[in-house]
Order: C-alpha cells, then structure tokens, then sequence
C-alpha cells in the first residue's frame, strides 16, 4: 500500500491546481445534490401543508422553485467543469507518471535495460500506467469529496432539521458504508488481480499467435494454440465475473444502507416533529437528504473493486523505488598483468591486450553477437574476463566505461546529430563531434547535411542504414573505451569507405583492444588475428 500512496502522491503533484478546481467542483456537484433534493422535499412537503392548512393562495412558491431551477442548473454546470477538469488533471498526472518510469529506467544500467526489452515487460508496463487512472478518477478525488460533503451536511442538517436527524444519517452511512467497502475490496482484491493477469496473458498469446502463425501452421500447433488461447480467456472472463458479483453484492448493501439510513431519518425527524420541536416540512428535509447522499457512496464501488489490480500496478510502477539498476558493490580495479579480454568458453579461446585487434569469422547463427553482449555484460555467461574480473563483477558505470559497442540495430533518437553524438559525451566540443564524425568517414554528409544541428526522424530517419552505423560508431569513438566491441561495423559500406572507417578508427584509438564480427574484412590490415568461432 505504501508504493499506491507514492504513486498517489505523484499523480496528484504533477497538476494540483487542476486537482483542487477539480475536487472543488465534485464537492460542488455533491453539496447541489443534496441540496437540491433537501430543497425539493421541503418544497413539497410544505406546499402540500399549506394546501391542507388552507393558506396555499399565501404560501410563496416562486423562490423555492427559483432555488430548485438554480441548483438544478448549477449542479449540471458543476458536473461538466468536474469531469473535464478532473479528466485534464488526470491525463496530466499519467504523462507525469509515464516520464517519471522512463526516468527511472533511463537511469537503469545495460543489465537491466537489456532485461526490459521484451513485449511482455513493455505490455506490462503500459498496462500498468492504464490500471492507476482509476486510482484518481474512481477513487481518491470520489471519497475526498464524499467525506467532504458528509461533513458539511452533518452540519447544515443539524442546523436545519435538528442534531438527532443529523446524528442518525451519519451514525448510519459513515461506518457502514467503510464496512461494505472494505469487504468489497477484501473481496475483489483477488479476482481483479487475477483478471488483469490474465488479461495481459491473453493479449500477448494472440500476438504471438499472429506473429508466429506461419511456423504455427507448418508445426501443425496452430489448434493448441488456439485452444490455449480459448482457456485463458475463460479465465479471464471467470474473474470478471467473480469481480462483478463482488461488486453487485456491494451495491446491493450500499443501496439496503441508503434505505436504512432514510427510514433512520424518518423516525428521528417523526420523533423531533411529534415533540413540537420541528416542523413537519422540516423534519422533511432529513430524509431526502439522506437519500440524496447515495450519491456519494454509490459510484465508490468500481473503484474499490479495482483496488488489487490498482496496488499490483502501483508496486512495479512505484516512483520511491530505486531504478531497476546494479545496486552491488562491483569491483572497479583492474589487474595490471591481465589482459584487456580473456576468453576461455568452449566456442572459442583468445585474449585482447592493449592496442591489439581480432577479426571473429563464422557463419550466421553460430552465437558471435551472443559472445559480444556477453562481454559487454548484458547476457550472463561463464569464462569472461576484462580486466581481470568478469562483466558481472564490474560495476555498471565501471564496465561502460571501459567497454563500449557497436550492435547491429543503430540506437539513433529524433533530433539533431549533435544530441545524437551528445549522448556518449555531454560536455565535448564542436571540434571533437566533428573529429569524431570524420573518423567514420560521416564528416562530408554532415556537412552537406547542415553540419551538427541538422535533425534526424525517429530512429535516425533520414540516414541510411550505413550512416546510421557510422554514426553510432562515432559515439564508440567519443568514448575512447579499453575494449571496443563492433558487431558487423562494415555492413552495408562499400570496400573503399569500409578501409578508410576501419583505417580511421586505429588511428583514433591506438591503445584500444578491438573486437569485431564480421562476414567480410577480416583480412584487414588493422586486424592482428583472425579467429573463427564454432557452436558452443
């Protein structure tokens, strides 16, 4: 529960301006409410005395029914400003949300982010930014200002139709209505997690399906899928069943409650009018305001339903947890008499010193780029040592500093190519981007381009695949590593521009250790040694 109230607080925090205009006017809405039905009742009662009194010629009926046209209207007024400014503040708080996980998770190191990407962690998570809407909309905003009203009902009651009437509408709807609530939550707490589970289950299945259907097909598995895919959405409705039983049950209490605290009314103000110490219009009053306050205890049942899918989601989204990190005290000191690499895995054997370069050779599928991201630490993997310590033992900051990579998919963002080149050296100059830039043979694009602030699309569009590359070479180079890891760095370029970058980048880096896997090159003359890998 403590992670739903951090979340809770975030949410309110990223527009509470937005937030207090919008609880004030559902506290508007509500006091209309019961004031308007509070009114009607009064209106009505003492029209039909005065009928039977024989004074109605002189009983004033136009400014009662000029307060019941006033609250009418303004109560429906309220009721558009709350929901659009309580629907604003609530989108305003998931974007807020939203930035605040992509912080975290930006500040994460290589082991974890490689740990996020895959489509359920990602699904996981846009589902659980979609679950906490509710926890504003249909619950928190809700019971403020429904405690809220209550309070200022209790004391308008007391004054206008007596304390005892007032006592008895509170004595009755405040602790019974947290009991059927909390037994509502208790309740629901399981088949509301149960069904968001296996909801997200279900959604993954069917993209799995479609995405694999062609093997599924040839497989002959394509019925066992299906099937699968069957049962887990009988489940899923099996607990949305479970969550809507649960849920009618409570507003059948609530509405036994609502009952019982008008019929409380009715005998508290009977009793106070029989007394002589009220008039019977305004016992009236009593109970039609407790009929009115069903209002603010009714569409409490949703929210509390949802309150175990709310929690689950709010305990992997919390923003008081640490990002998801490498948080162990690594070892952050190198042997001087090890090598940079050592490698010694059934696929394949060697050690990189200072200022050396190895060509890894081998057809596709037989685990090079396997072997890369073990080294560079964002796959577990046994017999790898840098520096004298294995990836796992470095820290994450040590490790990316001392080893850098090339993959094969470029990590390009939407903007210009100085943010691009600023995200491997924040505080580096124009000339150094630049240097950087002709060491991969980009220099003549670029310029042509614009020169640094020359904008990208998403992913680098406007670039080339080979550029793209290039580019995020560039950033290897700025970081000037110990251990430079390149995954097919030549692909997609000529022979002529390949020779120049893989010249280029010796001469940039000459103490650099340089591992590279490639299809072809492997002859070049930067390379020391050659070695071709075999199935582990």
């Amino acid at each position: 529960m403590r992670a739903l109230w951090r979340v809770l607080k975030l949410l309110l925090g990223a527009s509470p301006k937005a937030m207090a205009r919008g609880a004030a006017l559902a506290v508007t809405v509500l006091l209309m409410g019961v004031a308007l039905l509070g009114l009607s009742g009064w209106f009505i009662t003492a029209t039909g005395l005065a009928g039977l009194a024989g004074i109605g010629i002189a009983f004033n009926v136009f400014q009662p029914s000029a307060g019941v046209r006033l609250l009418a209207l303004g109560r429906t007024a309220a009721r558009y400003g709350e929901r659009l400014l309580t629907h604003d503040a609530t989108l305003r708080a998931l974007a807020a949300l939203r930035v605040d996980l992509l912080r975290r998770q930006a500040r994460a190191g290589g082991r974890a982010l490689a740990r996020l990407r895959s489509e359920a962690t990602l699904t996981r998570i846009l589902a659980d930014v979609d679950a906490l809407d509710g926890l504003v909309l249909r619950l928190a905003l809700p019971v403020f200002a429904a405690l809220l009203t209550h309070a200022v009902v209790f004391a308008m009651l007391g004054w206008l139709a007596g304390w005892p009437v007032a006592l008895t509408v509170a004595a009755i709807y405040l602790p019974l209505a947290a009991l059927v609530l909390a037994l509502l939550a208790r309740s629901g707490m399981a088949p509301s997690r149960e069904g968001e589970r296996e909801a997200q289950a279900l959604r993954r299945g069917m993209i799995d399906m479609i995405r694999d259907r062609e093997a599924l097909i040839l497989g002959g598995q394509l019925a066992a899928r299906e099937t699968a895919l069957r049962a887990g959405d009988q489940r899923a409705r099996a607990a949305s069943g479970a969550l809507d039983r649960a849920e009618r049950r409570a507003g059948a209490r609530l509405s036994a409650l609502v009952a019982l605290s008008v019929a409380g009314a009715l005998v508290a103000g009977g009793w106070l009018a029989q007394a002589g110490g009220l008039d019977p219009a305004r016992a009236a009053i009593g109970i039609f305001v407790a009929l009115a306050l069903a209002e603010t205890v009714l569409p409490l049942r949703r929210g509390f339903a949802e309150l175990g899918r709310m929690v689950d989601a709010a305990s992997r989204v919390d923003p008081g947890a640490s990002a998801p990190g490498d948080d162990r005290e690594g070892q952050e000191t190198e042997r001087a008499e090890a090598p940079i690499l050592s490698i010694d895995r059934p696929e394949a054997r060697f050690t990189l010193n200072r200022g050396e370069a190895l060509a890894l050779e081998g057809p596709s599928g037989v685990g090079k780029t396997t072997l890369l991201l073990r080294i560079a630490g964002l796959m577990a993997g046994e017999g790898i040592a840098i520096a004298g310590h294995a990836p796992e033992n470095w820290t994450e900051g040590a490790l990316r500093a001392r080893v850098a990579m090339l993959p094969q998919r470029s990590a390009l963002i939407a903007g210009t190519i100085r943010d691009n080149l600023a995200l491997a050296a924040p505080e580096a100059t124009d000339d150094t981007l630049l240097q950087a830039l002709q060491v991969v043979a980009l220099d003549a694009v670029v310029r042509d381009r614009g020169g640094l602030d020359a904008r990208l699309g998403e992913s680098g569009a406007g670039l080339s695949g080979g550029q793209s590359r290039r580019l995020a070479l560039a950033r290897c180079v700025l970081r000037a590593p110990d251990l430079l890891l390149l995954d097919e760095p030549t692909e997609g370029l000529d022979l002529e521009t390949a020779t120049r970058v893989l010249d280029n980048l010796r001469a940039a880096l000459p103490d650099s250790a340089i591992l590279a896997t490639l299809h072809r090159g492997g002859d070049h003359v930067i390379f020391t040694e050659r070695l071709t890998i075999s199935r582990p």
